[in-house]
Formats: structure tokens, C-alpha cells, sequence
């Protein structure tokens, strides 16, 4: 018997979510901007832990652009 979460999306049992996928949850989380339904299935198919990881890799990409680009207009 198939399982359906409360938003109506089949669970597939644990599968794991691609690579794209955890980046995508990532960026849209920076912006702010994210659908329930997204969320949900983010929910089913991320690890937790890779999630944090992408979150905390790309925050420091992310600072070290803006310093390189400061460093370049400054100096």
C-alpha cells in the first residue's frame, strides 16, 4: 500500500534527492522564496545534514564573492 503525505505526493520511501536538488533548495532558501509543496518534498527526499552542509559551503562561496568584489573596487 502506497503511503501519501498530507499534501497528496506519493511517499516513495526515502529516496534520495539528486545533487541539483539540494542545490536548488539552498539557493531558493537564500532568496527567501519557496512553495509549501516544494518544501514538502524537499522534506521526503533531503538529508538534513547535506542540506546544512550545502547551506554552510554556499554562504562562504558566497562571502568570499562579495569580498573579491569589494577587494577589486576598493583597490
Amino acid at each position: 500500500m502506497e503511503k501519501v503525505s498530507a499534501m497528496g505526493y506519493k511517499d516513495e520511501g526515502g529516496t534520495k534527492g539528486s545533487f541539483g536538488q539540494l542545490m536548488k533548495a539552498v539557493m531558493w532558501s537564500f532568496f527567501g522564496v519557496r512553495k509549501r509543496r516544494d518544501l514538502e518534498a524537499d522534506a521526503l527526499h533531503l538529508n538534513p545534514l547535506h542540506v546544512v552542509l550545502a547551506a554552510v559551503i554556499s554562504m562562504a562561496v558566497f562571502i568570499g564573492v562579495l569580498m573579491l568584489v569589494v577587494h577589486a573596487v576598493v583597490g
